[in-house]
């Protein structure tokens, strides 16, 4: 369970000042209704049920998930691998995009793929809340256009505190994977890179190749740095 002090809603003056708080998201994944800063966690489990989207709750406000035809179909395929890891050494459950988590307080988060050991199920039973309050040990987001670095940048931080172990950032554009083991100090695997579970899904391993075998390949000179892999377009601390 993760836990955080309460702190009191932020306010707004404008909506350039709301978009700047939360990272620069663009305006149409932000909800006005409720107001922003006063959404609750109800507000985001009525209006999924409602219209059937996907709302993360950032700071009392409901944000609308980045997705799109290539993250999804990523997810699934990493979610596949995963998986099939997991349900042969019989470690854990791996939870697609629809699973969305209570962190620190009063944040709802939705990661694209999460790993939670059976260690936080007593008895192998899953919570029936519809959000739990539960911190996965292994978090992957997959990039998308809308995503901002600033909105990306807070998510590791979050993550870690509220007591994951492994966060993976899986950016389609230049076909890479950041990998964060702490939330400062990121590594960047290239195609030709294999991506592993660390401590956290000991003996794991997917060549990224095949991770990306069936997405267009990135364009030429990303080494060199046409490309920004996703701890230079995310990087912490920055903005």
């Amino acid at each position: 369970m993760s836990t955080a002090a309460e702190s009191p809603p932020p306010t707004f003056e404008t909506i350039a000042d709301l978009l700047a708080h939360l990272g620069d998201v663009p305006a149409y994944r932000v909800r006005l209704r409720p107001t922003p800063g006063t959404a609750t966690i109800q507000d985001a489990v009525d209006l999924r049920a409602r219209e059937k989207c996907l709302l993360e709750l950032v700071d009392g406000v409901l944000v609308e998930k980045g997705m799109g035809f290539l993250e999804a179909f990523l997810a699934a395929e990493l979610a596949y691998h995963l998986a099939t890891w997991v349900r042969l050494h019989d470690s854990g459950i791996i939870l697609g995009a629809d699973a969305t988590i209570r962190l620190l307080g009063d944040q709802v988060r939705i990661p694209d793929v999460s790993y939670f050991a059976w260690d936080h199920f007593p008895g192998r039973q899953l919570p029936p809340e519809p959000i739990p309050d539960i911190a996965p040990d292994l978090a992957v987001e997959v990039l998308s256009k809308s995503n901002t670095r600033r909105e990306m940048a807070r998510k590791p931080r979050e993550y870690f505190e509220a007591g994951a172990r492994l966060v993976w950032y899986v950016d389609p554009k230049t076909q890479t994977v950041t990998v964060y083991t702490t939330p400062d100090r990121p590594d960047v695997l290239w195609i030709d890179d294999t991506l592993d579970g660390g401590n956290v899904l000991s003996g794991f391993a997917l060549p990224l190749r095949d991770l990306f075998a069936t997405t267009s390949p990135p364009q030429a000179g990303c080494r060199t740095g046409d490309l920004q892999p996703a701890d230079e377009s995310f990087k912490i601390g920055e903005g």
